[in-house]
C-alpha cells in the first residue's frame, strides 16, 4: 500500500511538471505582472495585463508606468513582450489616453527593443531591429476598428515578439499637479488564424512650398501600385494649420474612385472608407493636400516644427496572407499632368467651427512668422506639431536640425528631398542620437545625407517577407554539376517585331497552348477579370451575377501572321486560367472561379469532360480550389491538374477522369522542400523522359517529377528568377522556357523570359519585349523551330519571340595570339578563342574537338612560356642579390652602395 501511495505521488509529481511545460499567456507574462504590481492601479485596465477570453482569445493591457514627463515635447517609450510564442493576430486596439495630456501614440511591432528598462527616453530609439507601425492614435480619436477576418500578425516564426508603446508629451503644464499618467491601449489578439492580413500604406509631399499670402496651394502626391491586391478600410489625414482639405484617391483606367477625404484640422482620427475600394496592379494611388499660405509673410515649406508644413494621407488596408506587406509608401508625383482631372472636390476646403480648431490647437498660439531666420534660432519646446501623426516626433528631432529640415527650404534640390525622406524613415525606427552636436561641416551634412538615404534603404528593403532560403537538392540523374552557371552558347531569341498579334484586342491572356497543327491557341477572360472582389475569404466566386464570359474565350491564331482561324468557349467560364492541347486537338483549360477543369473538342460548343464540382472549392478527390493549369501524357493519356491557389498538391486522373493519385503539400514558412508547393501555377510535360515541371510561383522554383510515381527528380532555382516563377513549358531539343514575375522593392531582378537546359538547369539565354513592356508575364509555349509565345494578364497581349544568330564575329591578332571577338548587341564583347564547334554530327564534332584541342594547347604553351621567361629573370636577379650582399655591405651591412649597379640592384631588391 505504501508502494501504491509513493508511486501515486511520483505520478501527480510528474502530470504537475508536465502542465507547467506548457506556457500559458498569463504564466509566460509573470515577469511583468510582478513589476506591474508596485504600479498604481489606475495604469492597469485591470489587475490582469493579459486576461484570457477563452482558448483562443485574449487582451493584453498596454500602459505607461505612472511616468511624469518634466518638460513640453518630450518622447517616452515602454515595451512589453508578446504573451505568447507562436503566432497571434491583433484584430482590435483600445486607446486610454487625452489630449489633455498626450499630443498622439504610436504602438510599434519589432523583436528587439531600445531598452530594457519599465521605460525610457525614445531618444534611445525605439527598436533595434526593424519596426512596423501597428497603430497610431492622438487627440481624442476615436478607436480604430479591424473588419471582420482581418488583423496585424505578430509572434511565430516571422511576426513581432514585442511592442513596444510611444506616448509624445507635447505641452507638460497639465503635469503642474505631478500626477502620474497611464495613457496606453488595449489589445484584443487571438491566436485564430485570420485570412487576411492588416497594413500601413503613407502618401507624403516632401517637396512643396507654399507662398506667403497665397490663398490655395496644391501639393500632389500620385504612385503607381505595384504589388498583390489590398483592400482599403480606413484613411487618416494630417497637415500643420494652414490645410484646409486632404483627399485620396484610386485611379483606374483614367477614372477617379474617392478613397477619403477630410479637414486635417478635425479630430486625427481613421475614418472608415465609405465604400470599399480595392487597389490592384498597376493602379495609381494619388492623394492632394490643399493649403492656405494667407497669413504667413514668408515660404512655408515641409518639416517638423509648428511652423512648417507637412502633406500625409495614411491608409489602413489588408490584403491575403499570402501576399501581405505590413508597411508601404509614396513620397513622388509619378504623373503631374493627372492632376487636371481630380475631382472638384478635392480643392473645396470643409468648414471647421472655431471652438473646434481651438480645441484641436490646445494650449498653444501660432507665432507669427515675421522672420524666418530668428524663428529657426529659437530653441523653444513649444513648438510642437499641432496634430498627432506617426512621424510627429519630426518635431523634435528635425526641428533642431536646421542643417538637415532647412536645406529643403533654400535649396529644394534632389538631394535635399532624399535627405528628409531619409531623415523622416530614420525616425520610424529610431530617434537620432547625434542631433545635439552642432556646428556640422558641408561634409558632415554629405555624410549625414548619405547615411540617412542609406538608412532609408535598408528600411525599403524589409518590407517585404523574407525570402526562402534556398533548398539544396540532389540533382536529376540526367545532368550533373551545379544549376547555377552562367549562360554560354549561341542560342537567342529576338521579339518578332512583324508580328502583329500583338494588337489584338484580347480580354485577360491566362493561357497559351499550341495544337497539333502548331497553331496559336490562347485562352482568355473577355470582359472578366480577377480582382480582389472576385472571391470571398472561403474561395467561393462572389460575382456569378455577372453570368459566364459572352465572347468566345478561346482563339485560335495563326503564328505567323496572327490571322483569327477559329474560336470558341462562349458562355462556358467565369475565370479562365490554365490551358493545353493534347495530340488529338482536345482543348484541356481550368476555371479558377468554378474550381473546374474541361475537355472541349475544337469544335464542340460541350465539354467531352469535367473534373470538379462547379462553383464549389474543396481539397478532396472530387473537388479542386482555383486549379491553375492541366496538361495531359500524349502516351498514356493520363491527366495531370495542378490545383492550385489555395490547395498546393497535384493530382493524376486517368485518361477518363478517374481519381488515381495525387502528391504534394503546402510549404512552410521557413524552407520549401521536395514536394512543397506555393502555389503550383504552370505544368510542363517532358513525355520523352516520363517527367512533369512544376512552376512553383511563389517559391520562384521548377520541380520535376516522374510521371508514373510523383516521386521527385529536381529542383530548378536561380537568383534571377527573383521571388515569384509564373510559367514553365518544355521546348524540343531539351529546351525549358520560363517567365518571372515583377520584383518586389529592392531587388535588382527585372522579369523577363528564360531559356534553360533541362539536363544542367542552366540558363542559356533571357529575352525581354521591344515592343511594350512585360507586366505580368502568365504563360509561356515554344514550338518546335523554337518560337516562343508569352501571353501577359495584365498588358492584356501575346508577344512572340523567334530564334535569332546571337553573335558576330571577327577574327583579331592581339600580341600574337590569335582570338575572336565576340560581340552581342550593345553588349561588352568578350574574347574567345577562335576554333568553335558548329557542326551537329558526332564525328565532325569529335573531329572539330580535336582540332580545338590541339590549337588550345599551341596557345597554352605560348602562354606558359611568355610568363615563365620574367619569373626566371625574377629568380636570377634575386639569387644575384643574394650572393653580392655581404660584398657590397661588408659584415656589418652597413655600406651604402656607390657603384650604378649597386643603385639598381638596391632598387631591384627593394621591389
Amino acid at each position: 500500500m505504501a508502494g501504491f501511495g509513493s508511486n501515486l505521488l511520483i505520478l501527480l509529481l510528474l502530470f504537475q511538471n508536465i502542465c507547467l511545460g506548457f506556457r500559458s499567456p498569463l504564466s509566460i507574462f509573470k515577469r511583468y505582472k510582478d513589476i506591474s504590481a508596485s504600479l498604481p492601479n489606475e495604469c492597469l485596465g485591470s489587475d490582469q495585463p493579459v486576461i484570457s477570453f477563452g482558448l483562443s482569445d485574449f487582451a493584453l493591457d498596454i500602459r505607461m508606468p505612472a511616468v511624469t514627463p518634466k518638460q513640453s515635447d518630450t518622447y517616452l517609450c515602454m515595451s512589453v513582450p508578446l504573451p505568447v510564442d507562436d503566432e497571434a493576430y491583433v484584430v482590435d486596439f483600445k486607446p486610454h489616453a487625452s489630449m489633455d495630456t498626450v499630443h498622439h501614440m504610436l504602438l510599434f511591432g519589432c523583436n528587439e527593443p531600445s531598452s530594457t528598462e519599465n521605460y525610457w527616453d525614445c531618444d534611445e530609439g525605439t527598436c533595434k531591429d526593424k519596426s512596423n507601425i501597428l497603430y497610431a492614435w492622438a487627440r481624442n480619436a476615436p478607436p480604430t476598428r479591424l473588419p471582420k477576418g482581418v488583423g496585424f500578425r505578430v509572434g511565430g516564426e516571422t511576426g513581432s515578439r514585442y511592442f513596444v508603446l510611444q506616448v509624445h508629451y507635447g505641452d507638460v503644464s497639465a503635469f503642474r499637479d505631478k500626477h502620474k499618467d497611464c495613457s496606453g491601449v488595449t489589445l484584443h489578439l487571438t491566436h485564430q488564424k485570420q485570412p487576411l492580413i492588416a497594413g500601413m500604406y503613407l502618401m507624403m509631399s516632401v517637396n512643396t512650398v507654399i507662398p506667403p499670402g497665397k490663398k490655395v496651394v496644391d501639393a500632389d502626391i500620385a504612385c503607381h501600385y505595384k504589388r498583390s491586391p489590398m483592400h482599403l478600410f480606413a484613411y487618416r489625414v494630417h497637415t500643420h494649420r494652414l490645410g484646409k482639405v486632404v483627399s485620396g484617391y484610386r485611379v483606374r483606367n483614367g477614372q477617379w474612385t474617392l478613397i477619403g477625404r477630410q479637414s486635417p484640422q478635425l479630430p486625427q482620427a481613421f475614418y472608415p472608407v465609405q465604400y470599399p475600394v480595392d487597389i490592384s496592379y498597376d493602379d495609381i494611388l494619388a492623394a492632394r493636400c490643399v493649403f492656405s499660405g494667407e497669413g504667413r509673410t514668408t515660404e512655408t515649406h515641409i518639416g517638423g516644427t509648428a511652423n512648417d508644413e507637412m502633406c500625409n494621407f495614411y491608409i489602413m488596408y489588408y490584403m491575403e496572407a499570402k501576399h501581405a506587406v505590413s508597411y508601404m509608401t509614396c513620397t513622388q508625383n509619378t504623373n503631374p499632368e493627372m492632376f487636371r482631372n481630380i475631382p472638384q472636390e478635392a480643392n473645396i476646403p470643409i468648414p471647421v467651427k472655431s471652438d473646434v480648431m481651438k480645441m484641436m490647437h490646445g494650449h498653444h498660439e501660432e507665432t507669427k512668422d515675421s522672420d524666418t531666420s530668428s524663428l529657426l534660432q529659437q530653441d523653444k519646446k513649444e513648438d510642437i506639431l499641432d496634430q498627432g501623426d506617426f512621424y510627429s516626433l519630426l518635431s523634435k528631432l528635425l526641428g533642431g536640425r536646421k542643417e538637415v529640415v532647412h536645406v529643403h527650404k533654400h535649396n529644394p534640390t534632389e538631394k535635399a528631398e532624399s535627405d528628409l525622406v531619409a531623415e523622416i524613415a530614420n525616425v520610424v525606427q529610431k530617434k537620432d542620437l547625434a542631433r545635439e552636436i552642432t556646428n556640422y561641416d558641408e561634409r558632415d551634412n554629405t555624410i549625414l545625407v548619405r547615411d540617412r538615404t542609406q538608412k532609408f534603404h535598408r528600411l525599403e528593403s524589409t518590407l517585404r517577407p523574407p525570402e526562402n532560403r534556398h533548398f539544396s537538392l540532389q540533382q536529376s540523374k540526367h545532368g550533373e554539376g551545379g544549376w547555377e552557371k552562367e549562360h554560354k552558347g549561341d542560342f537567342h531569341i529576338e521579339e518578332a517585331v512583324e508580328w502583329t498579334g500583338l494588337d489584338l484586342k484580347l480580354g485577360q491572356v491566362s493561357g497559351l497552348a499550341l495544337d497539333p497543327e502548331n497553331n496559336l491557341v490562347v485562352f482568355h477572360r473577355g470582359d472578366h477579370v480577377w480582382d480582389e472582389n472576385s472571391f470571398d475569404s472561403k474561395f467561393v466566386y462572389q460575382q456569378r451575377g455577372l453570368g459566364p464570359i459572352e465572347q468566345n474565350t478561346i482563339i485560335v491564331l495563326n503564328p505567323s501572321n496572327a490571322k483569327l482561324l477559329h474560336s470558341t468557349g462562349k458562355s462556358l467560364f467565369y475565370l479562365p486560367h490554365g490551358l493545353s492541347v493534347d495530340k488529338n486537338g482536345n482543348y484541356w483549360v481550368t476555371d479558377v472561379a468554378l474550381h473546374q477543369v474541361f475537355k472541349l473538342g475544337a469544335k464542340d460548343k460541350e465539354p467531352l469532360l469535367t473534373l470538379g464540382v462547379p462553383l464549389q472549392p474543396g481539397s478532396d478527390k472530387n473537388h479542386f480550389c482555383q486549379p491553375t493549369d492541366v496538361a495531359v501524357d500524349p502516351i498514356t493519356g493520363s491527366i495531370y491538374v495542378a490545383d492550385g491557389y489555395c490547395n498546393s498538391r497535384i493530382i493524376q486522373f486517368s485518361p477518363n477522369g478517374l481519381y488515381v493519385m495525387q502528391w504534394g503539400e503546402e510549404s512552410s514558412l521557413d524552407r520549401s522542400g521536395p514536394g512543397q508547393f506555393r502555389i503550383p501555377h504552370s505544368l510542363a510535360l517532358i513525355p520523352d523522359l516520363s517527367q512533369l515541371c512544376v512552376a512553383d510561383r511563389e517559391n520562384g522554383r521548377i520541380q520535376c517529377f516522374r510521371l508514373e510515381t510523383g516521386e521527385f527528380t529536381g529542383e530548378i532555382k536561380h537568383k534571377a528568377f527573383g521571388r515569384e516563377l509564373f510559367a514553365v513549358s518544355y521546348g524540343p531539343g531539351g529546351l525549358l522556357f520560363a517567365v518571372n514575375g515583377m520584383p518586389y522593392p529592392g531587388e535588382t531582378e527585372s522579369v523577363k523570359g528564360f531559356v534553360m537546359n533541362f539536363s544542367t538547369g542552366e540558363i542559356i539565354d533571357t529575352f525581354i519585349p521591344l515592343r511594350k513592356s512585360f507586366e505580368m508575364p502568365h504563360d509561356i509555349v515554344a514550338s518546335e523551330d523554337r518560337t516562343v509565345f508569352v501571353g501577359d494578364v495584365h498588358a492584356k497581349a501575346v508577344w512572340k519571340f523567334a530564334s535569332v544568330e546571337k553573335m558576330e564575329h571577327r577574327s583579331v591578332k592581339k600580341a600574337g595570339i590569335e582570338v575572336q571577338e565576340t560581340k552581342e548587341s550593345e553588349t561588352v564583347a568578350e574574347a574567345r578563342l577562335k576554333n568553335k564547334p558548329e557542326a551537329r554530327d558526332p564525328l565532325k564534332n569529335k573531329q572539330h574537338l580535336v582540332q580545338q584541342t590541339s590549337s588550345t594547347g599551341v596557345s597554352f604553351v605560348l602562354i606558359t612560356t611568355l610568363l615563365i621567361i620574367p619569373v626566371v629573370i625574377l629568380l636570377v636577379i634575386l639569387v644575384f642579390i643574394r650572393w653580392r650582399k655581404p660584398t657590397v655591405y661588408g659584415a656589418d651591412g652597413e655600406r651604402k652602395l656607390d657603384s650604378s649597379s649597386g643603385r639598381i640592384l638596391g632598387r631591384l631588391r627593394g621591389k
